[in-house]
């Protein structure tokens, strides 16, 4: 490459990373879009705390089961496409939470969000690998992850000081309104993140690549039901923390509800520590599962530490600062593997629906984690959350391990190992 170009080739990635991760922090804005509200809709339409907590099982449900099929359709349609289409559909969520009838408007609202937001791992990462160059890819993984965690903090910020000032469906309409810039913004751009007809595989190319495998033959790879397992037992951990953490540190060490609060706060910015530091060990050729593995089993050595109330009050904080980082380190490399896998297994065709598939365990861990462990802190049993905590940690870097082991093989799906 000429000097000349890389002044340009720097400027593209810079821009699809931009706009990619604006997309990605739109659909974690809308994760937590409709919990902020919740107290709002329990007065509006006097519900229970599981009739309120169902809007959100709809909402991954119809996430999970959607993002196996959007990946089908990221690579039938086009990234870009698809990515719009979901972008649009939240705004539209919104929309429906401003207008919402009824109890019934805002499960549409759920249903709407859910559907939006299948498409963003498969759309997301197929971008990214097209369409970053390959020296950058684990600093776009990296602020991938990042923006994600900055929509988070937002949500409940934005929402919640809406409804304040001006009403529940107000903070729909605001929620909407985010979703329209996002919207704007990828179709402004569209040239940038179209991927070039070179990087276009012809037919038959496209099938050795990938472009022929069909659902059935993903479910027959070990590959598959692997890096499926690794989503969702990492994710059971974040799920645990995200609906506990706080009554969790409050029952174990006796901290206030702020005090406690802070622990959880205390372990997303940590996360988020971790996934920009994580970028500098994830670019590499080989050795993310080993970045990963090292970085999970701190993890889950703090975490299990954690179950056995030794530490004193003050240090909680501290530790899940240091659990949130290794948890976050290891983001970087985890994608940077399921792409490495995917490519040696199935060809860059694949991208699309190997990601949407694999990545709705994220989805997966997150629907059931509030069920397994909201049932061990039911029956008083709150340490015991910590040590399933670690215990999934430890499982996720056995399957990480295998998922490395698959990408060794180097066999590309219907072809012959000499061919």
């Amino acid at each position: 490459m000429s000097t000349a170009t890389i002044p340009s080739v720097l400027r593209r990635d810079a821009t699809v990373i931009s706009l990619v991760g604006f997309a990605h922090g739109t659909s974690h804005f809308f994760h937590l879009m409709l919990p902020p509200l919740f107290p709002w809709f329990m007065s509006e339409y006097s519900l229970s705390f599981t009739q309120v907590g169902a809007l959100m099982t709809v909402f991954f449900a119809v996430s999970g089961i959607g993002q196996a099929l959007a990946g089908f359709l990221v690579d039938r349609w086009g990234a870009h496409r698809v990515l719009c289409l979901g972008v649009g559909l939240l705004s539209c969520s919104g929309l429906l939470v401003a207008a919402a009838p009824a109890l019934w408007g805002l499960y549409l609202a759920a249903f709407v969000a859910g559907m939006g937001n299948c498409v963003f791992h498969p759309a997301d990462y197929s971008l990214l690998n097209h369409r970053v160059s390959q020296a950058r890819l684990g600093h776009a993984f990296s602020l991938h992850g990042l923006s994600g965690n900055v929509g988070w903090i937002l949500a409940p910020l934005l929402m919640t000081a809406t409804a304040t000032a001006f009403g529940w469906r107000a903070a729909g309409l605001a929620a909407a309104s985010l979703g329209g810039m996002s919207l704007a913004a990828i179709w402004w751009k569209r040239s940038e993140l179209a991927v070039e007809p070179t990087a276009e595989a012809s037919h038959e190319t496209q099938r050795s690549k990938g472009g022929s495998v069909k659902l059935g033959d993903l479910f027959k790879l070990r590959l598959t039901w692997f890096a499926f397992s690794f989503f969702f037992f990492s994710t059971l951990g974040f799920g645990a923390l995200q609906n506990f953490a706080p009554s969790l540190l409050r029952d174990l060490y006796g901290l206030s509800l702020a005090g406690a609060t802070s622990g959880l706060t205390a372990y997303l910015v940590g996360s988020a520590a971790g996934l920009a530091t994580g970028g500098f060990f994830a670019g590499g050729a080989k050795g993310q599962e080993k970045v990963l593995g090292l970085a999970f089993l701190c993890a889950s050595a703090l975490a299990f530490l954690l179950s056995f109330s030794i530490v004193p009050g003050w240090s909680v904080i501290g530790i899940m600062a240091m659990m949130g980082f290794g948890i976050g380190m290891a983001g970087p490399s985890r994608d940077m593997l399921v792409r490495k896998s995917t490519a040696a297994r199935l060809g860059t065709g694949a991208f699309g629906r190997m990601y949407g598939l694999v990545y709705s365990g994220l989805d997966a861990g997150l629907a059931t984690a509030p069920l397994i462990f909201g049932m061990l802190m039911d029956a008083g049993r709150a340490r015991y959350v910590f040590v399933g905590m670690s215990i999934s940690l430890v499982v996720a870097v056995i399957a990480a391990q295998a998922i490395a082991s698959e990408a060794a093989t180097g066999e590309i799906w219907g072809q012959t190992p000499n061919s």
